[in-house]
């Protein structure tokens, strides 16, 4: 079994369903690989269209197993809330198995930056996300 890096770039987000009755959202976002799970910064006030350009690393191992979604990052879109709980707004996943075992080959591998559409809790499309994946072998 081999072990890289993969390190995702969170860029921003558009079009997306307002969760706030007044003002604007403070979006955030939960980023899940595996067990592995990191929370952006809240995008205080920037409503349906945030940018966080922020990265995240994860450890990644190659292959793992056999489930479908060992190599599956998935983006969790919430909006902070102080006096109630934070509200779902929606989710992306991106597969990255075919990123992970060409960077194991050559040493190195990426998605550049595109945009994938959230999708909703009633499984209807609203907005989009922008990321980059890269991956690193050890």
């Amino acid at each position: 079994m081999s072990i890289g890096i993969l390190e995702v770039l969170l860029v921003d987000a558009g079009k997306l369903r307002n969760r706030d009755f007044f003002g604007k959202m403070d979006p955030y976002v939960l980023i899940q690989y595996g067990n592995q799970e990191f929370k952006s910064n809240v995008a205080r006030g920037q409503g349906k269209n945030p940018v966080w350009n922020e990265k995240f690393r994860f450890k990644a191992e190659y292959p793992e197993g056999t489930r479908n979604n060992q190599h599956k990052i998935t983006f969790r879109i919430m909006d902070m809330d102080t006096f109630s709980s934070d509200d779902f707004v929606g989710e992306s996943a991106i597969y990255v198995k075919d990123v992970i075992s060409l960077g194991m080959q050559n040493g190195m591998a990426e998605l550049p930056s595109q945009k994938y559409s959230v999708v909703l809790a009633d499984k209807t499309y609203y907005g989009e996300i922008r990321i980059a994946v890269t991956f690193s072998s050890k």
